[in-house]
């Protein structure tokens, strides 16, 4: 298949920003309100900044589905459910659901994620199967693919926000071709939250 047969698509992971439902782990440290507060602003900077047209399309893939439906969303801008099931569940049927070409995912915690890191990890998929940029944590912070072949099992078995997340998706990916960009933080906890405000 030849890359540029399909448009790349940047899909960005989002929950509905309602108190108590995003951040969890921020609002014991910070409080809900704050982290709420948090969570809608990196959302929307993020939808913003990372939109651009001409090179990708963007896909926002909300939970719960029914969030579809909210005015919040950009106009312009596509929107879909990702359906039931773990992290890895949701992220695989985002893959089989987006119509064929290279494909990135992202999440909306990540405030300092630049159109930059977007591009570099599509470049990347001209040579790869796959490129993943990681967390210090274990994580990572974005995850793409370029299906060029069936991607099936990429997040099998794999231990969520855990030191592991990282680990496990490579091997489900040990006899694929992997990218890999720069280490880059989220905001899950109040330390990270504090770290984040003093280079802000």
């Amino acid at each position: 298949m030849s890359f540029a047969a399909y448009r790349p698509r940047l899909i960005v992971m989002a929950k509905a920003a309602q108190a108590g439902r995003v951040k969890t782990r921020l609002s014991r440290g910070i409080g809900v309100a704050r982290a709420t507060g948090f969570y809608r602003h990196a959302l929307e900077a993020t939808v913003r900044r990372l939109r651009d047209a001409r090179r990708w399309q963007m896909i926002v893939a909300v939970n719960p589905d029914t969030a579809m439906h909210d005015p919040v969303w950009p106009a312009g801008i596509a929107v879909m459910g990702q359906g039931p099931g773990n992290l890895g569940d949701r992220m695989g049927r985002v893959f089989e659901t987006v119509p064929p070409g290279p494909a990135v995912i992202i999440g909306s915690d990540v405030p300092d994620i630049a159109t930059s890191d977007i591009a570099e990890a599509f470049a990347k998929l001209r040579g790869h199967d796959a490129v993943i940029g990681p967390s210090p944590d274990g994580g990572y912070w974005l995850v793409g693919a370029a299906r060029t072949r069936p991607q099936r099992g990429m997040f099998d078995h794999v231990r969520w926000s855990s030191a592991e997340t990282l680990a496990d998706t490579m091997a489900n990916l040990d006899t694929q071709r992997v990218a890999i960009l720069r280490e880059r933080d989220d905001i899950d906890t109040a330390d990270d939250y504090r770290a984040w405000l003093g280079g802000a």
